[in-house]
């Protein structure tokens, strides 16, 4: 497996869906429960029939869409598609008892529609528009963007807005994400060891990062709190972030993985909270303060103090506070794929390896109670 994605927009349950790549049975999406208060996973299985999954999103306004790109094999070619569908009425919303045996019953999924891209290249990820009504996404297939939107309760996609990456040799997206400001009228992508931003309604290129990475650019992410954040991972074992306003240096570098950096993921409310998962096998969870939305933490109120602490507490405020590596994770045993924050948690995430192995974690209490007290 190496799909993984929280369920958007289910903020009440703890909830991802992982998706399977088998080569020789039915590939399934597995929708994960969990619950918090007496440590236990639920799984129920959802058979997704027409292949193994490579990328999979669901919509941020309905719980039980989701989008997923899929390798399909067609006159001895394989082509990745993308297709868009909908989960059982009954299975929408977190929490479910498990079934005992949960593979003699799995349900099968319903095909709203596919994202038809014969002319158009292999699909290397599908991205909604974060705070919108579920109706639009992008799709990066080969060297195209396109803007689909999603019609007649997602019945049918209408392909909206294109563009193509223009250049020499044999260009193709790795991965994209949709900004959440400028009122999502942004995406970046990756290809290569560039990294683009772009304007959804002109479809025009709006900053470029020039060999951002020095071997191939994996994974973007915005940071949800300031609007000209991006962070970068790569095959060059290293995370980079940066601000698009000025794009000739990183404003920092992360060095401590040993091997390609797949994934990067700032935490949706706190954003000095980054986690990445490499083929090192291992999750790390950073403490990015000094970029953070908070920097030198919370200000103290100035009447509560007195003059002697007023100075003092003064000298402390300006003291930016130290980045830090919170904890590595070494619970799995083959390359992690994919690492997601929980929609419904602040402080839990799941990781996924290539072996199938699902690892559900939380933020340490300790690093908790010094962020919110």
């Amino acid at each position: 497996a190496r799909a993984l994605t929280p369920q958007t927009a289910e903020t009440d349950a703890i909830r991802f869906l992982v998706g399977t790549q088998s080569l020789r049975y039915d590939n399934q999406i597995h929708i994960i429960d969990f619950d918090d208060e007496n440590n236990i996973i639920n799984k129920n299985v959802l058979l997704h029939q027409v292949g193994e999954i490579w990328h999979i999103s669901t919509s941020p306004a309905d719980k039980g869409v989701l989008a997923t790109c899929y390798n399909k094999t067609s006159d001895s070619k394989v082509m990745t598609c993308a297709a868009v569908w909908r989960m059982p009425k009954e299975l929408e919303s977190g929490s479910h008892e498990s079934p005992d045996d949960s593979s003699s019953n799995a349900q099968t999924l319903e095909l709203l529609c596919h994202l038809d891209n014969t002319a158009h290249g292999n699909m290397a990820c599908v991205m909604w528009e974060p705070m919108g009504d579920g109706k639009k996404i992008i799709s990066l297939a080969d060297n195209n963007i396109l803007l689909w939107d999603l019609q007649e309760s997602s019945n049918k996609a209408v392909l909206s807005s294109s563009t193509t990456l223009e250049g020499k040799g044999q260009l193709k997206f790795t991965s994209g994400r949709w900004s959440p400001h400028h009122n999502c009228t942004q995406i970046a992508t990756a290809n290569d060891t560039t990294v683009r931003g772009w304007d959804t309604r002109s479809m025009r290129q709006i900053y470029c990062i020039e060999n951002a990475h020095g071997q191939l650019v994996r994974d973007l992410d915005f940071n949800p709190n300031k609007q000209y954040y991006l962070a970068s991972c790569g095959d060059d074992c290293k995370v980079k972030f940066w601000d698009t306003r000025n794009v000739t240096e990183p404003v920092k570098t992360l060095e401590e993985h040993s091997h390609w950096v797949w994934n990067v993921r700032y935490n949706h409310s706190h954003d000095q909270l980054i986690l990445t998962g490499s083929s090192d096998s291992r999750v790390i969870l950073s403490n990015m303060v000094s970029i953070s939305s908070e920097p030198f933490g919370h200000m103290v109120d100035d009447e509560e103090l007195s003059d002697q602490e007023d100075q003092h507490q003064e000298e402390k405020i300006k003291e930016p506070l130290q980045d830090s590596v919170i904890a590595t994770y070494e619970e799995h045993e083959d390359s992690v794929y994919a690492v997601e924050w929980s929609s419904a948690d602040p402080w839990l995430f799941a990781s996924l390896s290539y072996d199938g192995r699902l690892v559900i974690n939380r933020v340490p209490r300790a690093l908790k109670y010094h962020i919110l007290l």
